[in-house]
Formats: structure tokens, sequence, C-alpha cells
């Protein structure tokens, strides 16, 4: 699956376009990693355990939205974005949307 965050692929005909495909995923944080988050943030630095939770959000967003593209027929994706909500306190959800297309 060719995924790309422009509107076209360079080399390749567009010869339809399927519409939205979309994945997502919602992660609570984890009492363990608030901890350690909360120890980091007294001294600095980058809290690595939301970093590599986010990371995994994406991914699983990303890979969720391959399986809705190829469920309705498309081969590429165009336009690729991320969002992020807070759909409640402690817990967000990691969007990943774009166009599914059928590529020649």
């Amino acid at each position: 699956m060719i995924i790309t965050t422009v509107e076209r692929i360079e080399g390749k005909n567009i010869a339809r376009t399927i519409g939205l495909v979309k994945g997502s995923t919602i992660r609570a944080r984890h009492v363990g990693r608030d901890i350690m988050a909360g120890l980091r943030g007294m001294v600095g630095g980058e809290i690595t355990e939301y970093t590599k939770m986010m990371a995994e959000s994406r991914e699983q967003a990303l890979q969720r939205m391959v399986e809705d593209a190829e469920k309705q027929g498309a081969n590429a994706i165009v336009g690729l974005r991320f969002t992020t909500s807070m759909v409640m306190q402690n817990a967000s959800e990691i969007l990943a949307y774009g166009t599914g297309v059928v590529t020649e």
C-alpha cells in the first residue's frame, strides 16, 4: 500500500478515487507511566513513556486506516493526516485519515 501526505503519487496515475479512509485508537494513560512522567516532569527532559505510547498509537491508527482502505478496494492512500483529540480525562484518540485511491 502506497501512503503519502501529498495529493498525488509521482509516476502513478490515479484511476479512481475511493474516498475517505480512516483508522483510530483511543489510549488511556497508565498509572505506572504517570508516576515516571511526573518524576521526569520535575527534572525536565523528554517523557519517553508517553512518546512511546503515542508512537504505538499512531502506528495502530495507521494500520487500521490501511485495513479500511483495503476493505474499500483502494491500493493507495493520498493526503494522509493525523489528528489527536482528548475524549475524556486521561484518554486521547489518535485518528489517521486520508483519501483512498486506485492507482495504475
